[in-house]
């Protein structure tokens, strides 16, 4: 069975909130709320795991919260790898607001690890690279953290044949593209970003084959309702999903790089996987938190998902 590691520098407990009618400056009311052990890298082991995949999670985990985490992955059978550090995990707040459709996002900054624990995030890195074959780095770095660890990360992973997936933005994520990442998923802001203009989700396409001249081998765009486009160096796919109700945006990124994986490791051409990635998408849209439905609804939705085939 092909092994897969994530690394999730900045993990969270993402703690949903239920307010109808949330007013900022007011006294609001919780309808309901949940905690979920969460962190890009977290989430993707997750959604991996459910569909039986071997997977071991790593990166800076806070002592004073740890225990959380530790039985979600229990019950994911996820193997734990993550780097004990000081203090406790941050906690990112999301209110969701069904009578205005509104959703606020409230993130918090992460605990920053000391130069010996970065120091044993490579070590155990290189450790898992002995028997791990892809490698997914993922989420934002927390303070303390150089902005070029994804691209020495990605640089000595490349450099044992391993393929690497990467799902970031700023800095950090720039500099690791020089180092040519097997596949990467900014969305169309973070592309926009990187290449210094705005995009329409026109030019997402043209914009996305600009990187794969750096050696990158697939490009996802993601474009929210509008869906994503594929982008490899034969051939571009515009994969558009269904109108459909969204519960909750958490998680929805990562489930699209997670069946983007998948795809990979079922040998699917590029069409069916953008089908495929679109549909873990939509799962995670169904949802509160970052979870999927069961894997045969996940599997349902690959036939709503449209295709275009790009210029």
């Amino acid at each position: 069975m092909t092994q897969i590691v994530t690394i999730t520098l900045n993990p969270a407990v993402d703690q949903t909130a239920a307010i109808p009618n949330f007013r900022a400056g007011a006294v609001n009311r919780v309808a309901w709320e949940q905690s979920d052990p969460g962190g890009k890298g977290v989430n993707v082991a997750a959604f991996l795991s459910e569909f039986g995949l071997s997977v071991t999670v790593t990166g800076f985990l806070g002592q004073r919260n740890a225990e959380l985490f530790q039985r979600f992955f229990e019950q994911k059978q996820i193997t734990n790898r993550f780097i004990p550090i000081a203090g406790q995990t941050r906690v990112n707040i999301k209110v969701i607001d069904d009578v205005q459709d509104q959703v606020t996002d409230i993130n918090f900054p992460g605990q920053p690890p000391t130069a010996e624990d970065i120091q044993a995030l490579h070590r155990t890195i290189d450790e898992l690279a002995i028997a791990h074959d892809w490698f997914i780095i993922s989420g934002s770095l927390p303070a303390g953290v150089p902005p070029n660890i994804y691209a020495v990360l990605t640089q000595r992973l490349k450099a044992q044949g391993k393929k690497v997936v990467l799902d970031a933005s700023g800095e950090s994520f720039r500099q690791a593209l020089d180092m040519a990442p097997d596949a990467i998923k900014p969305n169309l802001e973070e592309l926009s970003e990187l290449l210094g203009r705005p995009l329409a989700e026109a030019e997402a396409a043209g914009a996305a084959r600009e990187l794969l001249a750096q050696g990158i081998q697939t490009v996802v765009v993601s474009m929210g309702a509008k869906g994503a486009v594929f982008v490899e160096a034969d051939q571009a796919i515009w994969a558009k999903p269904p109108q459909m109700q969204v519960v909750s945006t958490v998680g929805a990124g990562d489930a699209m790089v997670s069946g983007l994986v998948l795809a990979k490791l079922r040998g699917l051409g590029l069409a069916d996987a953008a089908r495929l990635a679109t549909a873990f998408s939509m799962g995670a849209l169904s949802q509160i938190g970052p979870r999927l439905p069961p894997p045969t609804v996940v599997e349902a939705f690959v036939e709503q998902v449209g295709v275009e085939i790009l210029n």
